[in-house]
């Protein structure tokens, strides 16, 4: 073999192995699935970008805001209460339940006695929530008054979500569903995957997780789940991907946005999305580790879905 031909040989190897990687790499960041739903996002009629809650209409309006007093814990996950107008997150360091105002002022921390690892939070009905804990797999539901200050996992009934080699690899989003009467549960990753339990918003209806259909997330991980209240879709939050993705009623993907620095109104990238929540106004909310808040709005009116 000549030198030129030996030469040519090892550079179309080199070429294919390069064309290998970049194709890898496009599958593991889920590049093909977004570059799908961005095709798909174009073609969208104006009537059901209307009907929908269309995140790419959204801009930052709060960015990267410290919550006070949280300095040296994790928050994790987000819920809205419309009972209070008021927000919730859990912290892991030292764990608690923490209500934020819509501008991200702590207004009280719960302790959460006898939590491992609290991850996950959902305002149901009637001052009840729901609370996740990753490590011990388990999900409880408590009363929550404007007087509690403490809430202890011996008083609860923890019911066993099961994936007992999950490690830290376990259920991390939660969120209320009130219009399906469910709650949505996402595990984070291996697999990535979403999960109901049917409730009346104060107990569980049964004991069985109900796989929901594949609905096709393109996300390395799942770290949050928020439903809409006037639609009914549903947010999906990765902090890997750095991606909040919009499902409807049936997990299909509608619209995203992506959460890098110079997109959505963003000047720096959220360090690690871990909550997200939506108010009655189509507001949404998030929170990053360690203790950064944001506030996205959409400037445009919503239409309410017709029939």
């Amino acid at each position: 073999m000549s030198l030129a031909l030996s030469r040519r040989h090892t550079l179309c190897l080199a070429l294919v192995a390069i064309l290998a990687l970049f194709v890898a790499l496009i599958r593991y960041l889920h590049w093909d699935d977004q570059t799908l739903l961005w095709l798909k996002e174009q073609n969208m009629p104006a009537a059901d970008r209307a009907a929908s809650i269309w995140l790419p209409g959204y801009q930052a309006r709060i960015e990267g805001k410290p919550l006070r007093g949280l300095e040296e814990d994790e928050t994790s996950d987000l819920a809205y209460s419309p009972l209070t107008g008021t927000l919730f997150t859990v912290t892991g360091k030292l764990p608690m339940l923490v209500e934020l105002s819509r501008t991200g002022e702590v207004l009280r921390r719960i302790a959460l006695k006898g939590f491992s690892n609290p991850e996950g939070v959902a305002v149901l009905e009637n001052g009840k929530i729901a609370l996740t804990d990753e490590r011990k797999r388990n999900l409880s539901i408590f009363e929550l008054t404007p007087q509690t200050r403490e809430l202890n996992l011996a008083d609860a009934d923890p019911y066993d979500l099961g994936f007992p080699d999950a490690g830290n690899k376990g259920f991390e989003g939660i969120a209320w569903d009130p219009a399906q009467q469910r709650l949505l549960l996402g595990k984070e990753r291996e697999p990535t995957a979403m999960f109901s339990l049917h409730s009346d918003g104060q107990h569980l209806r049964d004991q069985a997780l109900q796989p929901l259909p594949s609905y096709g997330l393109g996300m390395r991980n799942l770290s949050a789940l928020s439903v809409d209240p006037r639609t009914g879709h549903i947010l999906a939050l990765s902090a890997q991907s750095r991606l909040l993705l919009e499902l409807d009623e049936k997990g299909e993907p509608i619209s995203f946005i992506s959460l890098i620095g110079g997109s959505s109104g963003l000047e720096d990238r959220i360090p690690r999305a871990e909550g997200v929540a939506m108010d009655e106004d189509g507001t949404i909310y998030m929170v990053s580790e360690p203790n950064l808040f944001y506030v996205f709005r959409k400037d445009e009116p919503f239409a309410a879905p017709q029939g």
